[in-house]
């Protein structure tokens, strides 16, 4: 097999993982809309009965709107880094995949949290949590396999604040939800899942830290 030949051939298993991982990201945002169902009413139906029903539908509501931007967001990343990827090996395809099983687990996750989301239970949001860790924490581990020069399956991490940048995208929903565990072991439990609205001060303090390598890593 000559030089032309494996470089199309690398080329293929690279898009086939990316397509698989996209695979994957698109079931698992779809699975979420799943656990919405429309409200079963048999009798005196009018607009005040139909009203309840749905704000009785508002935790899963805001389960799905939480956990859609989540992976939309951790879907971003992971097609910014994979933009820098040149060839691959057996590790990467590993991390990749335990990054997906985490993805593919949040339908569950965040049922679960929206399920039971009484003031008095902490455990459905831990539970979430803890997915939302280990996401982030397989994002990283991916980041730092591919700044790794020595991996030679990346270009364009030269710059140090770009590396900088892409690990603190990593970690971002993972402290974003330590926090609001923390807070809601302390204040009134809804206080704390209500921490992604800490999103976009996070952003802004990432973006004014590493603002041009953000800039940077948002338009190669």
């Amino acid at each position: 097999m000559d030089k032309f030949e494996k470089e199309i051939k690398k080329e293929f298993q690279l898009e086939r993982m990316i397509l698989f991982s996209d695979a994957v990201f698109a079931i698992a945002i779809t699975l979420l809309v799943i656990e919405i169902k429309v409200p079963h009413i048999e009798n005196n139906i009018n607009d005040r009965v139909v009203l309840s029903e749905l704000l009785h539908l508002l935790p899963k509501l805001i389960g799905f709107i939480f956990s859609f931007f989540i992976i939309g967001i951790y879907w971003t990343v992971h097609h910014r880094l994979f933009s820098y990827v040149i060839n691959y090996d057996n590790k990467l395809i590993w991390l990749n995949i335990f990054y997906l099983f985490s993805v593919a687990l949040m339908p569950f996750t965040t049922a679960l949290y929206s399920e039971f989301y009484q003031p008095n239970l902490h455990i459905p949001f831990l539970i979430y949590t803890v997915n939302i860790c280990i996401t982030g924490f397989c994002n990283y581990l991916i980041v730092k396999h591919l700044v790794n020069s020595k991996n030679n399956i990346s270009h364009g991490f030269k710059d140090k604040n770009l590396i900088k940048a892409s690990i603190a995208s990593s970690w971002m929903m993972p402290v974003i939800f330590i926090i609001g565990l923390a807070i809601s072991y302390i204040f009134p439990a809804w206080v704390g899942r209500m921490s992604p609205c800490l999103f976009p001060l996070y952003i802004w303090i990432v973006n004014k830290k590493y603002g041009k390598s953000i800039a940077k890593l948002k338009t190669e």
